[in-house]
């Protein structure tokens, strides 16, 4: 296991086998946490799994629906029972349907909402006796920068990012007192395959996520790995209930 400020820390990374969330998963590794790398592609997580290792992480890959009650409590069971603890929790597994309001079917905005919100609600819910018997814990929520505008092409994930941000702050409040410190991340365009079929789908996206952004170009999924071991390690110990833009400075213009 790596050397580093999370030595000895168990994380579970839902959507970690890809995109933002293997960018996490790479921070954290690299910082010396052990590593549990949850998706529903088996291929990509057996991929990320064997890069993980390469950063000298322990990493294993255990398969979850994280919208599901049942799948999400025998994924905590997993971790607990192959790494012996479960320190970080990462909620990150998101999915996003591009339609305005009035084409987006009932299904569809309950696949979206279950998969963006209510996922991390079943995840943190289950991971927090863990967190509470070992002492304390980290759950870093992942918003996006629509937690905080509105958008025409993307309500049922606009609306689930702002719930990520308000059940931050609720389960911030609280597990306080045991310690466990909740924040989430909002991050701004970053180069994914969520993205990729974004820049497909929305005519001058690319033009105008450039043109706004201060950084002047897109982010890439390792820009969330510093953030990642902020918030999961003791350097947050008193940052709790915050919403912290990793967007290259999108958020801030007018």
């Amino acid at each position: 296991m790596a050397d580093g400020p999370l030595k000895g820390r168990v994380a579970v990374v839902t959507g970690g086998n890809g995109g933002i969330g293997l960018g996490m998963a790479r921070g954290l590794a690299a910082a010396g946490a052990a590593v549990v790398v949850s998706g529903r592609n088996a291929e990509k997580s057996r991929g990320a799994v064997a890069e993980l290792t390469k950063l000298g992480a322990a990493a294993v890959a255990i398969e979850a629906d994280v919208a599901d009650e049942g799948a999400v409590n025998a994924l905590v069971r997993a971790t607990v029972d192959r790494l012996g603890r479960l320190d970080i929790l990462v909620n990150n597994a998101g999915m996003n349907i591009r339609k305005p309001v009035h084409e987006l079917t009932l299904a569809e905005w309950r696949q979206v909402l279950d998969t963006n919100l209510t996922s991390a609600f079943l995840t943190s819910r289950a991971v927090y006796p863990i967190m509470k018997k070992s002492g304390g814990g980290k759950i870093i929520n992942i918003g996006s920068m629509m937690s905080i505008f509105g958008t025409s092409f993307a309500p049922a994930y606009a609306a689930s990012k702002g719930g990520i941000v308000q059940l931050t702050k609720a389960t911030a409040s609280a597990w306080a007192r045991d310690n466990i410190q909740v924040n989430a991340v909002l991050p701004g365009w970053i180069d994914t395959e969520l993205t990729t079929n974004a820049r497909r789908e929305v005519p001058g996206l690319h033009e105008r996520v450039l043109g706004r952004t201060p950084a002047a170009r897109w982010g890439v999924p390792d820009d969330l790995s510093g953030i990642a071991v902020f918030l999961g390690g003791p350097a947050s110990d008193f940052v709790t209930g915050t919403a912290i833009p990793v967007d290259g400075g999108y958020s801030i213009q007018g």
